[in-house]
């Protein structure tokens, strides 16, 4: 190892990234579904963008909220997927000790968002099948802006201690990390100091964002389900409740690998380190890719118009 990657250096100016430990002959081969995956995920969410741009029936709160999960969707891969492509495929592993802090920020920040979002959708799914009659006049335009806006603060506010924690700590170990982006615990673990600060944060971060989320979630669909049964017949039931299963295949999709994989990677201390990084790097990339699948497939306004746009008919 050189002297650059084992001398003292407080602020390091740059990091290298491996990848993913032990399959770096398998890179390029592996390079392959994630670029699949980064196309798709970039086609379709830019696809989801641009019809509800078009179509005035879709100029509503749910497809507002959709369209903001697009636009995290879109940021949040293309936070990683480059620079993980760039390293698959030329060997370009360093990353600056700003951009690698930077990429921290919006893993953070657009991950909490993403959550902040499916959470407002559920909201909008209790007003739209609880109180059909004041949906219009309670998710006016600017209620939805000002949840937006609160969805953004939020998140920006509650990702802000990860790269300020991360700069504090000095490195006097290596500037290596063993993964394929700047992820707070993967380089905070190569610091020469005490870091259950950052630790505890993460933590409560975790847990306070996801718990939160997922309890009033669960407290929205609680109140859907009692609605639901007490509608006339079964097939108003089934109609009814198949207004929301997008949205519950989103949620299945990003909160159940993001809680096993943050546990995993805390705890999973006997976990060969190649498979702590390829599994959560196979999951990272999937809900950009299956969010707008899912919306595309189960909404009939989005699947009519995209349609229309192939066969070049109206609908």
């Amino acid at each position: 190892m050189s002297d650059s990657n084992t001398s003292d250096f407080t602020n390091p100016s740059t990091f290298i990234l491996v990848g993913i430990p032990g399959l770096e002959a398998a890179h390029v081969w592996i390079s392959i579904p994630f670029f699949t995956m980064y196309a798709i995920a970039i086609l379709g969410n830019f696809t989801i963008l641009f019809i509800v741009r078009r179509e005035p029936s879709l100029h509503g709160p749910m497809y507002y909220f959709l369209c903001m999960l697009a636009v995290t969707d879109l940021v949040l891969s293309t936070s990683t997927i480059p620079k993980m492509l760039s390293i698959f495929w030329f060997n370009s592993r360093e990353i600056s000790f700003s951009a690698c802090l930077t990429q921290m920020y919006f893993i953070h920040c657009f991950s909490t968002m993403e959550s902040g979002i499916l959470l407002a959708m559920a909201f909008d799914r209790y007003v739209a099948i609880c109180h059909p009659l004041r949906h219009s006049t309670i998710l006016t335009n600017s209620v939805v802006a000002k949840i937006g806006l609160a969805v953004v603060l939020r998140s920006g506010i509650l990702a802000l201690p990860y790269p300020f924690l991360t700069r504090w700590w000095p490195y006097c170990r290596t500037n290596i990390i063993p993964h394929f982006c700047c992820g707070h615990m993967a380089v905070v673990k190569l610091a020469c100091a005490d870091i259950r600060i950052s630790s505890y944060y993460g933590q409560f971060d975790l847990f306070s964002v996801i718990g939160m989320d997922v309890f009033f979630i669960a407290v929205s669909y609680s109140l859907i389900l009692r609605a639901i049964f007490h509608l006339p017949t079964k097939d108003a039931r089934l109609k009814t409740f198949g207004t929301c299963i997008s949205h519950v295949c989103a949620i299945l999709v990003l909160y159940i690998p993001e809680l096993f994989f943050s546990l995993m990677y805390r705890f999973g201390h006997n976990v060969p380190l190649h498979f702590l990084v390829l599994i959560p790097s196979v999951f990272h990339p999937v809900p950009p890719v299956l969010h707008p699948i899912i919306y595309g497939m189960r909404t009939k306004q989005i699947r009519g118009r995209l349609l229309q746009l192939f066969t070049h008919k109206e609908i």
